[in-house]
C-alpha cells in the first residue's frame, strides 16, 4: 500500500463538474493498493497517516499531526501510484490490485478513518474519472509505504 500525502489549505474532488467531496486545512491522500495488501498493512498505514507530524507547532517545527490541529483528510483512490516504467513510455500497472481487491480495501480505509478518529473524512469515488484540485501548504508532500513482509 502506498499513500502520497500532501498538507493542504484546501482540496476537493469533482466528477462531471460537481463537487463530491472537499476539505479545508488538512491532508490530501492519494491511495494506491497493491495485490498483496491486507488488513494488517491497512491498520499500519492508517496509524502512520493520522499520527504523521507535518503541521507546525508554536516554534514552527513540524511536530503536530492532523489530529492535533483538528484538520481533515481527503482520500482519493489512485491505482496509477503503482505504475512502473521499466521499459518504454507506457506505464505498466501490473502491481496495482484489481477492483475486486482494491475497492473493498479502499472502503475499509474510509470506514476505519470515519469510525475510529474524530477527524472530518472526505473521499473520492472509486473507479470514477475525478478532477482533484488542491492548494498545497508548504509545499509539504510525503510518501507512506508498506508492503507485505
Amino acid at each position: 500500500m502506498k499513500f502520497i500525502v500532501q498538507r493542504v489549505l484546501e482540496a476537493k474532488v469533482e466528477i462531471d463538474g460537481e463537487t463530491v467531496s472537499q476539505i479545508n486545512h488538512g491532508l490530501l491522500v492519494l491511495a494506491g493498493i497493491t495485490q498483496t495488501d491486507n488488513r494488517e498493512i491497512l491498520k499500519w498505514m492508517i496509524n502512520k497517516l493520522v499520527n504523521l507530524r507535518v503541521f507546525p507547532d508554536d516554534a514552527d517545527k513540524m511536530n503536530k499531526s492532523v489530529q492535533d490541529v483538528k484538520g481533515s483528510i481527503l482520500v482519493v483512490p489512485n491505482f496509477t501510484l503503482y505504475g512502473k516504467l521499466k521499459k518504454g513510455f507506457r506505464p505498466s500497472y501490473s502491481d496495482a490490485a484489481g477492483p475486486e481487491i482494491s475497492k473493498p480495501m479502499f472502503d475499509d480505509l474510509i470506514n476505519n478513518l470515519k469510525d475510529n478518529y474524530d477527524i472530518q473524512i472526505g473521499a473520492g469515488v472509486f473507479g470514477a474519472d475525478m478532477k482533484v484540485s488542491l492548494i498545497n501548504d508548504g509545499p509539504v508532500t510525503v510518501e507512506i509505504k508498506k508492503e507485505a513482509d
